[in-house]
C-alpha cells in the first residue's frame, strides 16, 4: 500500500476544494493513486449534492463585476440555503469565480454556462465546479441566473450593490463624454434608484404591446367589479345606482394603466434623491451640466431569492424527530 503523506493530501485539497480529512481517506481508499482519489471525491460530492437537490436554496448572495476598461459587465445571482453560508468567505469566493467565468463566457443562459469547461480547472466543467462546491459547503447552492453586457457604443456601464449582495444593479449608459465624473456620478445615482425602486423598463417604448394589452385587461375587471359592488351595494340599500358611461370606465381604466406605467418606467418615476424631479429628467439636467446627451440604454436588477419560496424550518418538529431518533 502507497503511503500517504502530507504534501499529498494537501495538494488534492488545493485541487478538490474538499475537508482535508475527506481528502485524506480518498486517498486512502485509492492507495495513493492521485486522479482516482480526485474521482471518489467527484462521486461523493455527486452523493452529497443529490441528497440536497429537494432542498430549498432561496438566500445567497447578488453581485456584479466591471472589466477595467469599462467594456463589459457582468451581474449573478448565486443561491445557497442559508443566510451563514451566504456571508461565509468561502461562499463569496465562489461567487467571484463564477463573476470571472461569466465574464469570459459566451453563453446566454444558465444551462450552457454549466456546460462550459471550467475556467480556473478545464479538467471539470461549471457544473462540476458546482457540484464539489456543494459537497464542500455542505448545502445545495445554485447559480440561478445571470446577465453579461458588452458595451454598445460610447457611454459607461455601471453597478451597484446594495444591502452586501441582497440587491444587484448592472447598467449601461449612453454618452459621448463617457470619462466625465458627472456622467460615472450620475451612472451610481440612477443604480441606487434601480436597487430601491425596482422599475422594470426603462421607458414605455420598451414595453410590449402585449403587455399592455394583459394590464389593460386586468384593470378593466378590477374596475367593472368595483362598479358591479356598487350597485349591488346601492341595491342593497333601495337605492337606485348610475352607472358611469363607457367613455367614463375607460379614462378610469386609463387613468390607473398611466399611473402604473410610471411606477413600472425609470425615466417616469420620481428621482429619489430629489422629487422635483423625475429621473427623465434628472438625467437631462446632467446631459446639461457634461454638454453631452445622457441616456439609460439598459439594466438589469437582481434581488436575492426574489420569486422563490423562503426556507422554513420547523424547529419543534425537528426537535421531536431528533428525540426519538
Amino acid at each position: 500500500m502507497a503511503a500517504v503523506t502530507a504534501a499529498m493530501i494537501k495538494k488534492l485539497r488545493e485541487v478538490s476544494g474538499a475537508g482535508m480529512t475527506a481528502c485524506k481517506s480518498a486517498l486512502v481508499e485509492s492507495d495513493g493513486d492521485f486522479d482516482r482519489a480526485v474521482d471518489l471525491l467527484r462521486e461523493r460530492g455527486l452523493a452529497a449534492a443529490a441528497k440536497k437537490a429537494a432542498r430549498i436554496a432561496s438566500e445567497g448572495l447578488c453581485s456584479s463585476y466591471i472589466n477595467p476598461d469599462n467594456s463589459i459587465g457582468v451581474i449573478v445571482e448565486i443561491n445557497s440555503e442559508t443566510d451563514f453560508v451566504a456571508k461565509t468567505d468561502d461562499f463569496r469566493g465562489f461567487v467571484s469565480l463564477v463573476l470571472e467565468q461569466v465574464h469570459l463566457s459566451k453563453n446566454q443562459d444558465v444551462a450552457g454556462l454549466l456546460a462550459e469547461k471550467w475556467h480556473i480547472d478545464d479538467s471539470q466543467t461549471v457544473s462540476d465546479a458546482l457540484i464539489n462546491r456543494t459537497a464542500v459547503i455542505g448545502e445545495k447552492l445554485d447559480i440561478r441566473r445571470f446577465a453579461r453586457f458588452e458595451k454598445q457604443g460610447a457611454g459607461l456601464l455601471v453597478n451597484y450593490i446594495h444591502g452586501g449582495g441582497r440587491v444587484a444593479v448592472l447598467a449601461e449608459l449612453s454618452c459621448d463624454k463617457p470619462d466625465s465624473p458627472e456622467l460615472s456620478d450620475a451612472g451610481k445615482n440612477v443604480c441606487m434608484q434601480i436597487a430601491a425602486m425596482s422599475p422594470k423598463f426603462v421607458s414605455r417604448e420598451d414595453i410590449s404591446s402585449d403587455f399592455i394589452d394583459k394590464e389593460k385587461e386586468i384593470l378593466s375587471q378590477a374596475v367593472n367589479a368595483e362598479e358591479a359592488e356598487a350597485s349591488a351595494n346601492a341595491d342593497a340599500k333601495g337605492q337606485k345606482y348610475r352607472a358611469k358611461p363607457e367613455q367614463v370606465l375607460q379614462r378610469i381604466i386609463q387613468g390607473k394603466l398611466d399611473k402604473e406605467l410610471k411606477e413600472l418606467c425609470l425615466v417616469e418615476q420620481e428621482y429619489v434623491k430629489d422629487s422635483e424631479f423625475t429621473v427623465g429628467q434628472y438625467l437631462a439636467h446632467v446631459s446639461k451640466e457634461i454638454g453631452a446627451s445622457v441616456a439609460m440604454k439598459r439594466f438589469v436588477r437582481f434581488e436575492t431569492g426574489e420569486g422563490l419560496e423562503k426556507r422554513i424550518d420547523d424547529f419543534a418538529a425537528e426537535v421531536n424527530k431528533m428525540m426519538q431518533s
